[in-house]
């Protein structure tokens, strides 16, 4: 068994071809806290329960977007493409950092925030969030969205709850059939995309 540990600023490493993956059903790249587990050709049954799964579910800002909340990174994030896709203002970062990756892109300067507006069900909220290139999800909640919510979180069911303008709420996260469904979904719709785009730079 091979563990793979991904920090914040690193990005995963692809398996090799003759691997099977069995993983939590979440997005193989992305710059997170993951632990992915690596197994042999050998089927396992999905496991229903949330004991190896990071918090997933979906928002709505304008359009259904994927949210991660994972209280082991340090800061909001908003990925790159969501902030383009719905056209949100962006702003200076009132302090800016560096963060290193291992990827193609290097070191990267972290220099935009945006107000990202979303809701879950009946709960609203603005979370001020940086902007950089992010493919795992489309929004990251990390330490400070739980510490200024004072969130508390079930390890064994995974849920988060909190008080929030006089009213309790309850998240749960999505169940690893849906977690599947949504990435086949995501990566589907970018295949469509890169097609299109290889469609018009070709004329």
């Amino acid at each position: 068994m091979t563990i793979v540990i991904n920090l914040l600023g690193l990005t995963f490493l692809p398996p090799s071809k003759t691997t099977s993956e069995n993983e939590c059903e979440i997005p193989s790249e992305g710059y997170l806290l993951v632990v992915r587990r690596m197994l042999g050709t050998i089927p396992k049954p999905l496991d229903e329960t949330q004991r190896e799964n990071i918090f997933q579910t979906c928002c709505l800002m304008n359009k259904l977007c994927s949210m991660i909340i994972d209280g082991g990174i340090c800061a909001n994030v908003a990925s790159t493409r969501v902030a383009e896709k719905l056209g949100l203002p962006v702003i200076s970062h009132t302090n800016p950092y560096k963060l290193q990756w291992l990827s193609e892109e290097g070191e990267i300067m972290v220099n935009k925030q945006v107000l990202v507006t979303f809701a879950i069900r009946k709960y609203k909220d603005k979370i001020l969030c940086d902007v950089m290139p992010m493919e795992a999800t489309h929004i990251l909640l990390g330490r400070p969205w739980q510490y200024d919510r004072q969130v508390l979180h079930d390890d064994h069911t995974n849920k988060m709850s909190f008080n929030f303008q006089g009213h309790k709420v309850i998240l749960k996260p999505l169940s690893p059939k849906d977690q599947i469904k949504m990435k086949t979904k995501r990566e589907n719709k970018k295949r469509e995309e890169s097609k299109t785009g290889l469609i018009i730079s070709s004329h």
